[in-house]
């Protein structure tokens, strides 16, 4: 693979990454989502259960979430502005690992103290912590997206992003997901027959050992990923070259988007699959499916989240190798009409199930579980073909935004990765915020609950159809939005290589001595 950038006409400019760069700048993605689980999947649980805020935790996820969506474009802007002497973006993966480090254990650690007869403080603290949290997570974040267009634009390694950052995202994410709840069964309450009557999640005790683990997690990935771009991140890869960094006032912002139609369109898309990923993977959500709908949390909850791993696998290799040859776009399209049309099953399937006939349940031979029957096998395959094609295009939409951020220096000879990026996440954020706060109001609402429920809530019909509505309605829906846009995307592969050839001339013209006007009049964009 190719070691560094070239500028000749021969190969239209092309910038290639060395493969130890195109593996670890995407563990920054690893790193934040180390606190996507911690923060995102268990904090209004945390303020639920152990703080007994009540639906106060809820809403302020969706609070925050808004909060993080506003400061996007006013750290992206920021992120434009600036070069330092280590680059444009390693200082703001430093900041951020470091705000959310500090502020996580004030959080789990020290909030818990708070005695009950100073409730105010609880409500005070939980808010301007969680704040703070925000900002470093949006500092550390936003390089993600918009580091990708100093790491390579080459059309066959730019997929491979996807598939690198996957892996990232799983050493991050993963880790977590599959430590929590060991962590968890071992400060669970049981009854003398052994049903929960308390759950682990409502216990302060668990959070002060999963809180360290998770730091130490992400700031050694967040240290790989600074390795992977500190060579790239350098003013002669920014845009059509040059040290002077971009002045765009927030306001200009909605200007951008009118005209960057590329990324409306990504946005929409980009909104849907994390809608659904963050309603479907959602704690209380599959707390409910595998410990409540199906009675046995600790017996199915790994080995269902190992299947979809499992199945996840091939359809990132299939997803990298359709991006390489027919673009990101097709391959984004294909793998969530796969999902779409597998979850049609799991709906049916869940719909079916009956707790008052085990062959209608979910059943492995282990932790207290049965035989394996036919349901669970046609569960397996419906839910493992779709959710390996969902999770494989996911993250899709991060490499994409470069893409879109491409375009936008082809069309108008700006190089604003930040705000690119940051315009992205921002409508991301906004839609994705609704998930904690739906899945509380669906709870609340359809089961009648006064808290979000644990496995050792008692089954309902409620509960069931919650369940239905999140795990499966409300993602098919999004899907189903994500295709309607990508309908009208127009960066193809095609286009791409297009426009990375227009840019590279461009930005030979300009060390030639052209102006930036010239460039563009004598390489005009052409839609």
């Amino acid at each position: 693979m190719a070691a560094s950038t070239t500028t000749k006409s021969g190969d239209s400019g092309i910038n290639r990454a060395k493969l130890y760069q195109l593996a670890l700048f995407p563990l920054n993605n690893g790193a934040t989502n180390v606190y996507f689980v911690l923060i995102l999947s268990y904090v209004a649980q945390f303020g639920s259960s152990v703080l007994k805020l009540g639906l106060y935790a809820s809403l302020m996820v969706t609070i925050m979430r808004v909060f993080d969506a506003i400061t996007d474009p006013i750290i992206g802007a920021l992120m434009d502005r600036t070069s330092t002497r280590i680059g444009k973006f390693r200082p703001f993966m430093m900041i951020g690992s470091g705000i959310m480090a500090v502020s996580i254990v004030c959080l789990y650690i020290l909030t818990p103290f708070i005695p009950e007869s100073m409730m105010w403080l609880r409500y005070v603290l939980f808010t301007l912590i969680y704040a703070v949290w925000v900002i470093g997570y949006t500092f550390q974040t936003s390089c993600t997206r918009a580091g990708q267009t100093v790491l390579t634009n080459d059309p066959n390694q730019r997929p491979m992003f996807t598939i690198f950052n996957t892996v990232g995202s799983m050493l991050g994410m993963g880790v977590m997901q599959f430590m929590i709840p060991l962590v968890k069964s071992g400060f669970d309450v049981r009854d003398e027959l052994g049903v929960v009557i308390t759950s682990g999640y409502a216990r302060p005790e668990l959070y002060r050992i999963i809180t360290p683990i998770g730091i130490a997690v992400s700031v050694l990935l967040t240290i790989l990923a600074i390795i992977g771009i500190a060579e790239k991140d350098q003013p002669k890869y920014y845009g059509l070259g040059g040290a002077n960094p971009e002045k765009i006032k927030v306001s200009e912002y909605a200007e951008i988007i009118k005209k960057n139609k590329p990324m409306q369109r990504l946005m929409v898309a980009g909104a849907g699959c994390k809608l659904a990923l963050a309603i479907a993977t959602n704690t209380t959500v599959l707390l409910a499916l595998y410990g409540i709908v199906m009675g046995n949390y600790n017996s199915l909850y790994l080995p269902m989240m190992v299947l979809g791993y499992v199945f996840a696998v091939p359809f990132f290799l299939l997803s990298v190798r359709t991006s390489q040859k027919l673009g990101q776009k097709a391959s984004l399209t294909r793998y969530v009409a796969v999902a779409l049309i597998c979850y049609t099953g799991v709906l049916i399937l869940l719909l079916l199930t009956n707790n008052q006939n085990p062959g209608m349940m979910l059943s492995f031979p282990f932790n207290g579980g049965g035989g394996i029957n036919l349901y669970t096998v046609l569960f397996i395959l419906c839910f493992g073909i779709g959710y390996g094609a969902y999770y494989a295009t996911a993250d899709m939409p991060i490499p994409m935004v470069a893409d879109c951020s491409d375009y936008e220096t082809y069309r108008s000879g700006k190089y604003i990765p930040g705000i690119m990026g940051t315009l992205f996440s921002l409508v991301d954020k906004l839609v994705s915020s609704l998930a904690q706060t739906l899945v509380a109001f669906i709870f609340f609402a359809m089961a009648g609950v006064s808290e979000l429920p644990t496995d050792a809530t008692p089954y309902s019909g409620g509960i069931k159809a919650a369940v239905i509505v999140m795990f499966c309605v409300i993602p098919m829906l999004a899907w189903a939005a994500t295709l309607w846009a990508m309908k009208g995307y127009s960066l193809t592969g095609a286009k791409m290589k297009e426009i990375q050839a227009v840019n590279s001339a461009r930005k030979e013209g300009i060390a030639s001595g052209m102006t930036l006007e010239e460039a563009m009049q004598k390489w005009p964009a052409t839609d």
